[in-house]
């Protein structure tokens, strides 16, 4: 089915535009919108439950919403609903939709708010607030906000009578709640608003707009329009085209009583500006638009055929991709697509010679920064790189360092780079003096890292050894330094090694190797390692040994040669992952039978693992495979372990056995490794930007005495740790320096011993830096009573991240040690007072700030303050207003506060007129500091000179407060009308017998012609008794009357005249022949009927109709026969023979046939009509359906 919606507009031509959801309806073949004169209509067809919305009808500055209501498919939907039309009434108190009465938002996941300002309407003289909350949890301090409206207008500084702002804390949900409150809003605060808040590192905004809507609105109506009277309207437009000279006559030929007040109202409609011919619409102020979205710029012109211009800062705008224009009907559109900063101008659209004005204001949202910078530690001349990434691509940051903005030098020392959304700073050939804190910042937010930059210091943790191999056997030189970027060069004798197939230089990490294969005699030199940059120089010698062979008898014991080896016997040091190769010479007589045991000292009786091989012939044979293994040659052994363990250390035996005999000897291999890591390292005394760490030696050395520490940290969401330090520590603690205050950091620690840097250990428990505040400023003592001491004094001068919970206040006695609590516990105030002190003590005072870091130094007062009162002289500060006569209005309350100073307290007295004041008239309140006198309600009897005396002992001090109550004067005496002529008449008047305590400004005087009796002011603030009213209407007669005036304002009642005085005509006296008397009378007859109506109930309506007869009719009402002279709900007029039924606020049994009678002494006369009464807009969708299912 379709759904009908009507209204009427208070005039024709009045341009409607009907929304819906919020939305401009367009007509379609679904919306069908018609206008015919004063009334309009939107017709919606096939009406479905996705209709089921919010309507609106919009005319002028009016709006008025309704609903439609879709059953489902088993009811059937109403045919037509109406749009009923109450009389709309003007209210201060607008409902307006704002932050405050919103359902609760849910929370903000990217930025900082947890419920953002909301757009909201309000109509002019109404209040309206905007709510913003911020969550606090994560937050060391209260944020900084910030209300603007418009693009730059702090708001901060426009608060007073019609602009608030407030903000509260929620301690149990830690949210912040910041309010700004429009009172009595008028046209210039609609527009859009912005609230900014920011923390240290982290910055959000938000948007919203606030809409006016003006409170003359126009009504809407519904029934039948009511004829207006043609002669008013010719009135006013002769009166219009009439020149000043024809106003008279028009007046007394029209009978226009009130002349003056009918032209003033003309001037005004004279004053009109003049419409607009080419525009029908022109555009808006100003529009807003967020960057890189889209806006249209629309303008409705008279002349559907018209050709416009669409000009951006006086420059005409040609068709692109980005801009496009529309002519549709009559309107005229700009669409900007992909708005920039660029497009943030002023623009026009002309048509013909005129203009439409207006300016977009693009928003650039605020840029975040996504990837914040991380610390970085690096080595002279090296290259540094910070890196950031922000929200939006190609955004503009500023760079900075300890503070100072960095720009690009001659030298191009700092370079910019920008890749999509991250942001570079590159240092080419950093040096000690770029150490400090760099600070990325945008409108959005900032992100601060540091950069360590270290001389170059090389260590070496591994040095190369002296090698003795035979020939054809392999060569490793090895050492390991600090920096695993470190390139070098490999020399032999002096000269440059040269890689070839047989000699290989490898460099992985932090270790060089330079490895011989198939050693020869030729290989045998010094060999030394140089790395670049530093002036290091490892060197060892290669040893190439020569085997001789030598005749033997043939019966020769076994013989082990170890001393052939050139190292001790007893010992094997070997590095935890190397390959141990030991060469072990024998020789024997029969080939001897080798044997190798593992053997352990410490506990007799261990079982041993035994690799036993013979020689059979001179051909190699493994007979022991695996890591540790033996092979057999000739004339030695070898001993082979691959990959070195901790667990192969201890001492192995070979013995070496044939039938002549047997030898042995024990081997003590040692195997040496890093060191275990620390334990995670402890963090105490944390200070503003330093803290101490402690850590214990780790569990196992690695077999190695541990040569130092090494100390790395890194903020707690970063993952780069920063090296601290280049040299070992010694000691195990160590005190950390230049820390980021408010910024969490870890710690973890290295152990280092002559074999290389142990794993990191686990990182430190996360810590802050937070210093304790400085000490509180200006602690004075501000007064003394024999008991009492009252201190005062202001914050830190530096509080930090750490906040500021309270102030702990102590004294002592003079001369001794001991420090008392003044207060139980903290005090936020910056004010305190001590009580219950021994009068004459002499007392020292201190006071400290205290936070999480701990106390701030004390402030201490610098003399010993003495208990005891002290005499001050009386003395009265009375405020300037009162130092004139204060003027109040009878009934109004009096609050008079005189502050003064004396000690001891002084006795106050109060006199009037040199009188002892009536406590049970006037209230009289003292305390230390001031005294208050109080009139609930005054009175003309409360006029007089007040006196106030302070005395202590013998000095005393006084002043004189002079009142004046005034009140509504009395009316003129003695009014008289002295004369009449022409068009005039002259009035006499003499003062009003009580002027109510204050001056007469003068008087009013109002004239009323005795027809209407409607008054009229004639005279404002008139300051004579006498007067001369001109410009009077001849042949009326007119009645004068004059109120009184003084500060207080009109009197209550004028003096009126007795008699009227008459305008007589001017010109000759007719005097008219005499005529036998006519007989009028005739029977009463209805020259106008009742009309049948149809009403809604609840809106008082009334039935009128026009009688005719002579003498004057007696009319009699009645409803179905019934008689409505007695029923309170009717009311009857009859003026000018029109008769008007007026029905207070009908029901629908109100409804039914209504009559109305004539009746004189020469006949009778009745007519009737029907009334229907239609029920209320709540009951219309129900009693719709109703008479559809009763069809």
């Amino acid at each position: 089915s379709a759904a009908v919606f009507e209204a009427e507009t208070e005039k024709a031509g009045i341009k409607v535009k009907w929304q819906r959801a919020g939305t401009e309806i367009t007509e379609s073949e679904k919306y069908v919108i018609k206008a015919e004169g004063n009334k309009h209509s939107l017709t919606i067809s096939n009406v479905g439950k996705e209709d089921d919305v919010t309507y609106a009808v919009i005319a002028g500055s009016s709006k008025v919403k309704f609903e439609l209501k879709v059953k489902e498919p088993a009811v059937p939907a109403p045919a037509a609903s109406e749009l009923p039309a109450p009389p709309v009434e003007s209210s201060q108190n607008t409902e307006v939709i704002s932050a405050g009465t919103q359902p609760e938002e849910p929370l903000d996941p990217i930025g900082l708010f947890v419920t953002r300002p909301q757009d909201g309407e309000v109509t002019v003289g109404g209040n309206i607030t905007f709510t913003a909350k911020v969550a606090g949890e994560s937050l060391l301090k209260k944020p900084s906000v910030k209300w603007f409206k418009g693009k730059w207008m702090d708001l901060g500084s426009k608060v007073g009578k019609h602009l608030q702002l407030h903000d509260t804390y929620d301690r149990n949900n830690k949210v912040y709640t910041f309010e700004m409150e429009i009172i009595e809003a008028n046209m210039t605060f609609a527009g859009g608003y912005r609230c900014e808040v920011s923390t240290k590192d982290k910055f959000d905004s938000s948007n919203f707009n606030l809409i006016w809507h003006s409170d003359t609105l126009i009504p809407f109506c519904r029934g039948e329009a009511k004829s207006e009277s043609q002669s008013d309207v010719d009135v006013w437009e002769i009166l219009r085209k009439a020149p000043p000279s024809e106003y008279e006559k028009i007046a007394f030929q029209y009978g226009i009583t009130d002349l003056r007040g009918m032209l003033k109202r003309l001037k005004r409609i004279k004053k009109e500006e003049k419409k607009s011919t080419a525009f029908q619409k022109k555009l808006d102020p100003a529009y807003q638009v967020d960057k890189g979205q889209k806006i249209k710029l629309m303008v409705e012109v008279a002349n559907p055929d018209a050709d416009v211009k669409w000009l951006k800062n006086g420059q005409e705008i040609q068709v692109s991709g980005r801009y496009i224009f529309e002519a549709i009907g009559n309107k005229r559109i700009l669409t900007i697509n992909h708005c920039s900063l660029a497009d943030d101008a002023a623009y026009e659209c002309v048509v013909g010679e005129e203009k439409s004005f207006t300016e977009l204001f693009v928003k650039e949202p605020p840029i975040l920064i996504t990837h914040p910078l991380e610390d970085q530690m690096v080595m002279v001349g090296e290259r540094v790189e910070f890196e950031c990434e922000v929200s939006e691509e190609g955004a503009t940051v500023k760079w900075e360092k300890d503070g100072i903005e960095l720009t690009r030098e001659e030298t191009f020392k700092y370079r910019f780079k920008k890749d999509g959304k991250k942001q570079y700073l590159i240092i080419n050939d950093s040096t000690k003096e770029d150490s400090g804190h760099y600070t990325v910042k945008t409108n959005g937010g900032v992100s601060v890292a540091e950069l360590i930059v270290q001389e170059k210091k090389l260590e070496v943790y591994q040095s190369i050894a002296d090698l003795t191999v035979k020939a054809r056997d392999q060569a490793v030189f090895k050492c390991e330094v600090s920096d695993e970027n470190v390139k070098g060069i490999w020399l032999k004798n002096g000269k440059e090694v040269v890689p070839d197939e047989r000699i290989k230089i490898s460099h992985i990490g932090r270790i060089h190797k330079l490895t011989i294969e198939d050693v020869t005699p030729g290989d045998e030199a010094d060999y030394s390692f140089i790395p670049q940059g530093f002036a290091y120089n490892l060197s060892a010698k290669l040893q190439f040994l020569e085997v001789k062979i030598d005749f033997v008898p043939r019966e020769e014991p076994p013989k082990i040669h170890l001393d052939c080896l050139g190292q001790s016997p007893d010992t094997i040091v070997v590095v935890a992952g190397n390959k141990l190769r030991l060469d072990v010479p024998i020789s024997g007589d029969p080939t001897p039978t080798v044997i190798w045991q593992k053997v352990n000292k410490a506990v007799p009786g261990t079982t041993y693992n035994e690799f036993i091989c013979y020689f059979h012939c001179p051909q190699l044979l493994f007979e022991s495979e695996g890591r540790v293994r033996v092979e057999m040659h000739e004339d030695h052994c070898v001993f082979i372990i691959e990959g070195a363990e901790k667990e192969d250390e201890g001492v192995y035996r070979v013995i070496v056995k044939n039938p002549v005999g047997e030898d042995k000897a024990d081997i003590t291999v040692k195997v040496i490794d890093v060191p275990d890591p620390p334990e995670a390292p402890k963090i105490s005394n944390i200070g503003e930007d330093y803290c101490t760490v402690q850590w214990q030696p780790p569990k196992y050395d690695g077999g190695q005495p541990v040569l130092g520490y090494i100390l790395e940290r890194k903020k707690k969401k970063s993952y780069r740790w920063m090296r601290l330090n280049f040299d070992l520590l010694k000691e195990l603690t160590y005190e950390a320096k230049r820390m980021i205050e408010g910024v969490v950091y870890e710690m973890r620690i290295y152990a280092v011993n002559s074999i290389g840097m142990s794993r990191p250990s686990p990182a430190s428990q996360p810590f802050m830096p937070i210093a304790p505040p400085s000490e509180p400023t200006h602690f004075t003592v501000e007064d003394v009573s024999d008991s009492t001491v009252a201190l005062k004094w202001r914050p830190p001068e530096r509080i930090g991240a750490g906040g500021l919970d309270g102030y702990i206040v102590e004294y002592c006695k003079d001369g001794s040690t001991e420090w008392i609590p003044a207060l139980p516990g903290l005090t936020e105030r910056t004010s305190a007072l001590i009580k219950d002190l021994v009068t004459g003590d002499k007392l020292q005072f201190r006071i400290k700030a205290i936070n999480l870091a701990g106390e701030s130094g004390a402030a201490i007062i610098k003399e010993p303050v003495t208990v005891q009162e002290i005499l001050q002289r009386p003395k009265i500060w009375l405020p300037r207003h009162l130092r004139q006569t204060l003027v109040k209005k009878v009934g109004e309350t009096i609050n008079i506060v005189i502050p003064f100073q004396g000690k001891p307290r002084p006795k106050i007295i109060w006199m009037k007129d040199g009188q002892t004041l009536d406590s049970k008239d006037v209230g009289i309140r003292n305390s230390n500091t001031d005294t208050i006198l109080f009139i609930r309600k005054a009175e003309l009897h409360h006029s007089g000179a007040y006196e106030v005396t302070l005395q202590i002992e013998n000095m005393t001090d006084k002043v004189t407060i002079t009142m004046q109550i005034i009140d509504k004067p009395g009316p003129p005496q003695n009014i008289k009308l002295v004369d009449v002529w022409g068009f005039n008449a002259a009035l006499e008047w003499t003062p009003p017998q009580d002027d109510g305590n204050a001056q007469i400004l003068g008087y009013t005087v109002q004239k009323a012609d005795k027809k209407t009796m409607e008054w009229y002011t004639v005279f404002d603030h008139y300051r004579r008794t006498n007067c001369v009213v001109s410009d009077l209407i001849m042949g009326n007669e007119y009645f004068f009357r004059i109120f009184s005036e003084n500060l207080c304002g009109l009197s209550e009642t004028a003096a009126t005249t007795k008699n009227p005085a008459y305008i007589q005509k001017t010109g000759t006296t007719y005097k008219p022949p005499s005529y036998k008397e006519h007989d009028f009378s005739e029977p009463p007859k209805f020259t106008h009927p009742l009309v049948n109506r149809s009403v809604i109930a609840g809106y008082n309506t009334t039935l009128s109709c026009a009688v005719r007869g002579i003498p004057k009719p007696k009319i009699f009402w009645y409803k179905n026969k019934m008689d409505l002279s007695g029923d309170a709900k009717y009311r009857m007029f009859s003026k000018q023979g029109v008769l008007t039924l007026e029905i207070r606020k009908p029901t629908p049994f109100d409804g039914g046939c209504y009559t109305c009678k004539a009746v004189n002494e020469c006949g009778e006369a009745e007519i009737e009509c029907r009334l229907d009464v239609r029920g209320n807009q709540m009951n219309l969708m129900d009693n719709t359906n109703t008479a559809m299912k009763n069809e």
